[in-house]
């Protein structure tokens, strides 16, 4: 049986400061609110549940352990009265069917965005002025566990934050492609003033410095041995002239660049 990624996550954070606070109360709310922005695929008529109030139940389920559709309608039913006034669901609480027909036919992408405007809006602390604190935040893509049909498999593109780990963005690359085209389209969707970008070597293409930059973003992207004339200028660089602000994996692995 494949395992769950959110297992593995808590696994990996053991003993590890989470740098994001723990929802309250009013954030299940505004949780709700927010995914019920998303277009409702289900017709009018029949419709006995708000489609935030839904999709925000699933979420909370799912980090609670549920691991199919009965888990969730289980958990929907087990859970006090409050959590439920806080989801916004009425009395009555759907069952797995309901869930799965609705889930089925959900706008993935839209739930992405809607989800990861949310995190972001938590996730981090304010900054209070332009260039006082810089953000981390990794790019990088994975392929969906299980995602296989037709012999290809779900591949994801996500941005998420260094401090707390928490993707605040994701978009799926195009079958028969690569993460290369989805870095741009990722990005829009977020404000990279104070924000440094991080990825692996694949994106460390001109084009992205140039996108970063335009945004208002900085950089640190890895230099490997395929892109030799980079490696080449950025050994020639006063390296040892430069202050050590912290340990450095050395020169010529890395090109880091700020908006001036």
């Amino acid at each position: 049986m494949p395992s769950s990624p959110i297992g593995v996550l808590q696994r990996h954070c053991q003993g590890t400061d989470s740098a994001c606070p723990d929802p309250e109360p009013q954030q299940f709310t505004s949780l709700a609110e927010t995914l019920s922005r998303i277009p409702d695929p289900r017709r009018v008529r029949g419709r006995r549940h708000h489609l935030g109030s839904l999709l925000a139940l699933c979420l909370v389920a799912v980090l609670g352990g549920a691991r199919s559709l009965a888990a969730i309608a289980r958990f929907a039913a087990d859970t006090d009265s409050s959590l439920r006034e806080q989801l916004g669901l009425a009395s009555s609480t759907p069952n797995g069917s309901t869930l799965g027909r609705l889930l089925a036919r959900l706008d993935g992408d839209a739930l992405d965005d809607a989800v990861g405007a949310w995190l972001a809006r938590y996730a981090a602390d304010p900054v209070d002025e332009p260039g006082e604190t810089l953000i981390g935040l990794a790019v990088d893509g994975k392929t969906v566990r299980g995602s296989r049909t037709d012999g290809m498999a779900v591949h994801l593109l996500a941005a998420a934050l260094h401090g707390c780990q928490t993707v605040i963005a994701q978009c799926q690359a195009a079958a028969k492609s690569n993460e290369i085209p989805a870095f741009a389209p990722l990005l829009d969707r977020l404000d990279l003033r104070g924000v440094v970008v991080t990825a692996d070597a694949m994106h460390t293409q001109r084009t992205h410095a140039e996108h970063v930059i335009t945004a208002g973003g900085h950089y640190l992207l890895v230099v490997k041995g395929n892109q030799k004339k980079l490696r080449k200028q950025l050994r020639r660089l006063p390296w040892r002239e430069i202050p050590l602000q912290a340990p450095s994996p050395g020169p010529g692995t890395a090109a880091a660049r700020s908006a001036a």
